[in-house]
């Protein structure tokens, strides 16, 4: 591609960034530039830490996953922790809320004192995530307990089978500690889907349908077969402090498991799904349930870290969806596709960069395919140098998704272990026959570098933040991590990674177009009364559609935290003119790990202020 067409899309980029502005910023800019200057004269406190510190020990203790997940305690008091599944009652529930209520109240007493630049933020961070729990308290169940993304009936086999560890001999007995729960868990669970029901708080039957779906995936093969028997033994393997027999009456211990209790708990599950499904239809958004507005809008809230309406979000989508298709247009001419609409001519691109079909004396294409993801990865690896001061030090891998979810995953991140046991995972679907060839690079960019594992591993590794941020136990929401995937998406296009490639070029232009239709199609799906056949006839598949329905406002970060990114970009670049630095830019961005959008947007100012100074 060449880069005076590239300049000039980072032109428009700009343009539609200023847009965006009064949306999320008001006339606050100039309040925040003078709070940054004041905070950096302040003094930490140390009270906040010790209290931050401690709350944030006894929210991840309270939580045993996220305690595995981040291994954010050591020794003993972690080796218990390894040995639970998080409580799905009540009255755990309960528990957290007042636990977040209680950390809220405390926030505001130390946000209306004295604290540091880096405490400010941190105290901002939390109160944002804890307020943010308490708001979304109420609407908990409008996801639906057994969906088919986030699923009890999901969550808890891919914990087992890919987050808990198995390290050394005593992870084995912690495995089988916690396998042991998974049917308790699967109750509560059941118990909580019941209650909604109850409530009127029934999912669309399409929704219904998936999650039938895996549960009779999962029951269908004995429980010596079973995914959670199957690949403990393979992980279990090559343990050197694991004696062969200790190994062997640890997978029968497994299987015994798997029998007796939690194909017993799936079987319970799969009669309350087949019990609900004459009670559903497949009207798709949220809206049709009671208190679906708020529901939906708290929503976004919690997804975009802002308070943009429903309506502002929807316009949104609708001029950039128009600015993307015009600059795709030119392209797709430019290679001879003249004739039909945007999606029409994109997917006739498509057919002709599509592998052989496996059969017929033609090998799977699949294996060569997650290759080929392998070394775009490390091909952008390499680009990143430039552009770059900061780079995690994790490793990334390229998989297949587990077969269990992969009939309905979309391609997704996972973080490495802290104590580097696991590296960064970028997940691929590859259901077939056909495969989006045309966008792995633009996928790769986003999923993996210099997108979520750049972002995520970069902020777990900190040493010198507090250990509740860096391991996000406290967060900003998905627009703060999804803008920057997405935005690491149009950073490649802006810095010439696609020339030569204009069919790359339009795969990442398509991605970005994908993006800006789901803030029409989500919003006209929980707002506007439409059907998921009306989102699917937009653009956006079939599984998608379903994962909107199943997930309201969360595919709505991306858009909206990407357009941010780029305008706090451009910003700084007017103000500090010969000084700013894009790598300096991004080491800001990524330095301070997940944060809400308005709080990013006050580290900036303050970055902004001291380069001015320097």
């Amino acid at each position: 591609m060449p880069q005076p067409r590239l300049h000039a899309r980072a032109r428009t980029a700009a343009a539609i960034a200023t847009l965006f502005v009064p949306l999320v910023l008001g006339t606050a800019a100039p309040n925040i530039a003078a709070a940054a200057q004041t905070a950096q004269a302040v003094k930490p406190d140390a009270a906040f830490d010790t209290w931050s510190d401690r709350f944030a020990a006894d929210w991840v203790r309270a939580n045993p996953q996220l305690a595995t997940s981040t291994q954010y305690f050591d020794g003993a008091e972690q080796d218990a922790l390894d040995r639970q599944l998080t409580p799905l009652t009540q009255a755990h529930r309960k528990k957290m809320i007042a636990l977040a209520q209680a950390g809220v109240a405390r926030l505001d007493k130390f946000l209306a004192g004295p604290l540091g630049e880096e405490q400010r933020t941190s105290a901002s961070v939390m109160r944002w995530s804890l307020a943010n729990t308490v708001a979304s308290a109420p609407y908990e169940d409008y996801q639906f307990v057994f969906n088919q993304f986030g699923g009890t009936q999901v969550g808890l086999v891919n914990f087992m089978t890919t987050t808990h560890p198995l390290r050394r001999a005593s992870d084995v007995a912690s495995y089988l500690a916690r396998l042991d729960q998974v049917a308790t868990r699967m109750d509560e669970a059941l118990a909580r889907a019941r209650a909604a029901t109850a409530r009127g708080l029934v999912p669309p039957r399409f929704i219904l349908e998936r999650a039938q779906y895996q549960v009779d995936l999962f029951l269908k093969p004995a429980a010596e077969q079973n995914v959670l028997v199957t690949t403990f033994a393979q992980r279990t393997e090559k343990l050197a402090d694991l004696k062969p027999d200790a190994r062997a009456n640890a997978i029968a211990a497994a299987t015994r498991i798997v029998e007796t209790k939690i194909r017993p708990a799936y079987l319970r599950v799969q009669a309350y799904m087949a019990e609900l499904h004459p009670q559903t239809n497949d009207t798709a958004g949220i809206a049709r349930l009671a208190n679906g507005a708020a529901a939906y809008q708290q929503a976004l809230k919690t997804y975009t870290s802002t308070n943009l309406t429903t309506q502002e979000i929807h316009a949104i989508g609708l001029r950039e969806v128009a600015r993307i298709e015009a600059e795709m247009d030119k392209h797709l001419r430019a290679l001879g596709y003249a004739e039909g609409g945007i999606e029409e001519r994109m997917k006739q691109l498509d057919a002709t960069f599509q592998p052989k079909t496996a059969g017929s004396g033609n090998p799977d294409p699949r294996p060569e395919l997650l290759q080929r993801y392998a070394s775009i990865v490390q091909d952008a690896s390499k680009r990143s140098d430039a552009l770059f001061n900061l780079k995690p030090r994790a490793p990334v891998d390229v998989r297949r998704e587990p077969p269990l979810t992969e009939p309905s995953a979309a391609a997704h991140y996972s973080l490495p272990a802290p104590d580097g046991s696991r590296p960064g995972i970028f997940w691929v679907p590859m259901r077939g026959p056909t495969f989006d060839v045309i966008r792995m690079r633009s996928l790769s960019y986003h999923e993996a570098v210099p997108g979520h594992h750049f972002q995520l591993a970069i902020q777990q590794e900190r040493t010198d933040l507090p250990k509740f941020r860096a391991q996000r136990i406290f967060g900003g929401g998905s627009a703060h991590s999804e803008g920057w995937a997405l935005y690491a998406e149009r950073l490649a296009v802006e810095q010439g990674w696609y020339e030569g490639d204009v069919a790359g070029l339009l795969g990442a232009l398509g991605s970005e177009l994908f993006r800006a239709r789901r803030l029409v199609v989500d919003t006209g799906l929980h707002t506007k009364g439409w059907t998921r056949e009306q989102a699917i006839a937009y653009g956006i598949g079939a599984q998608e559609v379903e994962r909107y329905v199943a997930w309201p406002g969360q595919a709505c970060a991306y858009m909206i935290g990407m357009l941010r990114i780029v305008d706090l970009r451009e910003h700084a670049k007017q103000e500090l003119g010969a000084k700013f630095s894009l790598p300096a830019f991004h080491d800001v961005v990524l330095r301070n790990g997940s944060v809400p959008l308005d709080v990013l947007g006050e580290i900036v100012e303050r970055w902004i202020a001291a380069q001015k100074q320097a």
